[in-house]
């Protein structure tokens, strides 16, 4: 007697529907836009790259200031089950007209599985009513290289590409899908969406995209989260890249002691291990505390001998005041808008 296949396992071998919440079939982190822990908009100044919303990093060039903000897909019809997308916007007014990129870079350890593979790139997007590139075109490429951990921006060792297709945009969304093969040399993989804009930026030169995904065999089945669940998809970012504060005026970070009469030494719990000790921090109203005084204007910076993948070593350095052995706290300084970032990004 021959038993039956259940329908998960049939529907996910004909590229019938399948779960949304599959975790580990697709490497792109936050393919769906939902995680903005450096805020749902972010302004790239011209010749800036940045990343914007978690794990995505934009690209630009000489007056092509910019703004990657979060927005509610608002089609139910096109795009079921998708709320937010990513809109990469040129600012009214800007003229350069270099290529943008918005990009994702895998690590090595996720993209040794998709090695000598049939693989299936797909996305949403749509396009603004000025959007300028010629023909409405958004160029998609899906790289590989034989390095380990690189940015797939600033250039892949070996670099070559798994895919390179030319998307044509409407005002509706519409999927995309591309198929490809992995080299058997490739150890890296990264994906970027390239624009070339034209003359002067109106108010609605962007596009919008989401729902991107990347799978193994030819056939694009329904868009599935990295992470599966949205506390999946968070953990996953946070890997990365982690922030706090914007909850409460005096948001508290970490704790520590005064080491010198001008640094208090903090450690930071990061809430999930780091891909690496963190290399970088970016920060705004931050202070210390000693249960009474509070220190404002505190500049952090990671102390790489005491710091790990799990708890980084911080110091807190203020003008003056620190007593030296006594107890302090780290927190934001009577704002909203304080943060405090760390960075392991690729």
């Amino acid at each position: 007697m021959t038993r039956a296949r259940n329908t998960a396992d049939t529907q996910t071998a004909s590229g019938g529907p399948v779960s949304p919440s599959i975790a580990g079939k697709n490497p792109v982190i936050n393919g769906a836009t939902e995680i903005w822990q450096r805020g749902t908009s972010v302004a790239v100044a011209a010749s800036t790259p940045s990343y914007t919303a978690d794990r995505w990093y934009y690209s630009n060039g000489a007056n092509q200031a910019s703004v990657i903000s979060r927005q509610v897909t608002g089609d139910t019809t096109n795009l079921p089950n998708i709320q937010y997308c990513a809109r990469v916007q040129r600012n009214s007014g800007q003229t350069g007209t270099g290529n943008t990129y918005f990009a994702q870079s895998f690590e090595s350890v996720n993209s040794i599985p998709f090695t000598g593979q049939a693989v299936t790139l797909s996305f949403y997007a749509r396009k603004g009513a000025n959007y300028s590139a010629t023909s409405n075109i958004l160029t998609v490429y899906f790289n590989y290289g034989t390095g380990t951990d690189q940015n797939v921006i600033s250039g892949y060792t070996g670099g070559a590409n798994v895919v390179a297709q030319n998307a044509t945009l409407t005002a509706t969304w519409q999927r995309f899908t591309y198929t490809g093969t992995v080299p058997t040399t490739a150890t890296e993989l990264g994906l970027f969406f390239q624009t070339a804009p034209t003359g002067t930026a109106g108010v609605n030169d962007y596009y919008e995209v989401t729902g991107v995904q990347v799978e193994l065999g030819s056939v694009a089945t329904p868009f599935s989260r990295a992470g599966g669940t949205i506390q999946g998809e968070l953990a996953a970012c946070q890997r990365y890249y982690v922030r706090w504060g914007g909850e409460a005026l005096y948001n508290q970070i970490g704790i520590g002691i005064g080491a010198t009469g001008t640094i208090a030494s903090m450690d930071v719990f990061c809430p999930v291990q780091m891909r690496v000790v963190p290399t970088a921090v970016d920060y705004s109203t931050l202070a210390i505390q000693d249960g009474t005084i509070t220190t404002g204007s505190a500049v952090p910076a990671i102390v790489s001998a005491y710091s790990g993948t799990k708890t980084v070593g911080i110091d807190m350095t203020v003008a003056s005041g620190v007593a030296v052995n006594r107890p302090y706290r780290f927190l934001t300084n009577n704002s909203t808008s304080g943060f405090f970032g760390l960075s392991a990004e690729l």
